[in-house]
């Protein structure tokens, strides 16, 4: 049997990569000669490169490695599901234990009524699901007309068919002549980027309200539900205003429509709570979860469903599915990663160690002359880069070059951060201590520093006029 080891030398590694590997959300080509950067191992907070190189991964992997890398009790309990029961579906009326037990442990954790688990293999198969059991909701109260779903623009909800449309992301839409029929959406509540002279109060409620005029645009009697991550995350941490999710949880109250709060980023401890929702006193019908569920060891996702839509789904045969609905070995591995996280207090150390000790730091970069404003809830943060402190100012430059330049600066100084257009983001290990925050945030100001002084040097920090 032919093996690949992690003792090849990089380059050899990236011109297999290169010759074989199709990477998502990339421009394949232009990876290839750049050559990707090899990751080979982890612990704690810290990754390994193929060169040696350590690097504090402010990013938990994609959103996800909450109980961070190396847990050995992991491992310990894939290996045992394996040896035990390594897979069986959970069609035609069968059903095993791991799949029972992590559903019982989700309906503990939740707020509310959402008691039903419906599993799926990530936030987008599970998102998929959700249009499902929207559209197959109404129709078995006698409504299926109630078929729309409204979302919000530069919203991320996963990259299928459906799932992207749910999201309102052009660049995405744009490929595969998306969204589907039946997926509209509104206006996202990022007060910094389109706020105006508002202030963020007055933002949030306009936005807000953008709701309920789609509503009456499209007829109450066709809309379904509504969808919004707690905290936008791939749109880069857009924290809304205040004045905003009481007035959607008003207005979806007012039209009797099903809410859908994505928690696939913001679930399992992210916001100093298990879910945003507690966070933000949202409370949905239905929640969508992955990520932080296993903490990224292992593919599983799902849909949290309240009594009352469990009731009206369960009295029918819902035809719908996937092979690895509640895999034997994803959920021992995801129950093993509750364990962990309730018995270690991961939750109680973001909201009284962490998060504490991470916003000082974080708030102060706010003073660096490329900061224009600081955002953090929990252990999710992200920071504004402009040309021009205290006006909001964009950059005359394509949009996305002064981040991309900084990404460039934080893993040159052995630092993941994630750029969106000109935001960083942070998603660091929930475990992260307030040693390994120091570190996090030394080698960002350093990033932010090299990449100041790029932008000047080549003529970049102008304002768009």
């Amino acid at each position: 049997m032919r093996t690949i080891t992690n003792h090849m030398p990089t380059a050899e590694l990236q011109a297999l990569d290169a010759a074989h590997h199709m990477h998502p959300f990339t421009t394949n080509a232009q990876l290839g000669k750049k050559g990707a950067r090899i990751i080979t191992r982890a612990k704690g907070v810290f990754l390994t490169d193929s060169d040696g190189h350590e690097i504090i991964d402010g990013m938990a992997g994609l959103w996800c490695v909450n109980v961070g890398y190396g847990r050995d009790s992991m491992a310990e309990a894939a290996a045992r599901q394996i040896r035990e029961l390594p897979y069986y579906n959970t069609f035609f009326q069968t059903s095993h234990v791991p799949a029972i037990a992590l559903a019982a442990r989700i309906a503990e954790l939740a707020p509310g009524d959402l008691n039903h688990v419906f599993f799926a293999s990530s936030g987008s198969e599970a998102n998929e699901t959700n249009i499902r059991l929207v559209r197959h909701y109404w129709a078995l109260k006698g409504q299926p007309e109630r078929s729309v779903i409204i979302s919000r623009m530069n919203g991320y909800h996963g990259s299928g068919m459906g799932s992207a449309s749910l999201g309102g992301m052009v660049s995405m839409h744009e490929q595969g002549n998306l969204p589907i029929p039946g997926i509209v959406h509104i206006g996202q509540p990022h007060w910094y980027a389109e706020g105006g002279d508002m202030t963020p109060e007055e933002f949030g409620l306009k936005r807000a309200r953008e709701l309920e005029e789609k509503i009456l645009e499209i007829g109450a009697d066709r809309v379904g539900a509504f969808i919004a991550e707690p905290v936008q995350g791939a749109g880069g941490v857009i924290i809304a205003p205040d004045s905003y999710w009481p007035e959607i949880q008003r207005i979806v109250d007012k039209y009797g429509i099903l809410l859908i709060a994505d928690e696939v980023i913001t679930g399992f401890g992210r916001t100093g709570n298990w879910f945003g929702s507690q966070t933000l006193n949202i409370m949905p019908h239905i929640m969508t979860i992955a990520k932080g569920l296993s903490s990224g060891y292992a593919p599983i996702g799902g849909s949290v469903v309240c009594d009352e839509v469990a009731a009206v789904i369960g009295s029918d045969e819902f035809n719908h599915g996937y092979t690895y609905s509640g895999h034997p070995v994803a959920a021992a591995i995801a129950l093993e990663n509750l364990r962990i996280m309730e018995e270690e207090g991961v939750v109680e150390h973001v909201r009284d160690v962490a998060h504490p000790h991470l916003a000082e730091r974080w708030h102060a970069l706010g003073d660096h002359p490329l900061v224009g404003e600081t955002k953090l809830i929990g252990m999710m943060g992200s920071l504004a880069l402009t040309p021009e402190k205290g006006s909001r100012a964009r950059f005359a430059a394509d949009a996305g070059t002064a981040g991309y330049i900084t990404r460039e600066r934080c893993f040159a100084n052995n630092v993941i951060m994630r750029h969106v257009y000109d935001r960083m983001i942070i998603s660091p290990p929930l475990v992260m201590t307030t040693d390994e925050i120091d570190i996090l945030i030394d080698r960002a100001t350093l990033a932010l520093d090299e990449a100041y002084a790029q932008l000047k040097s080549e003529g970049l920090l102008k304002k768009a006029s």
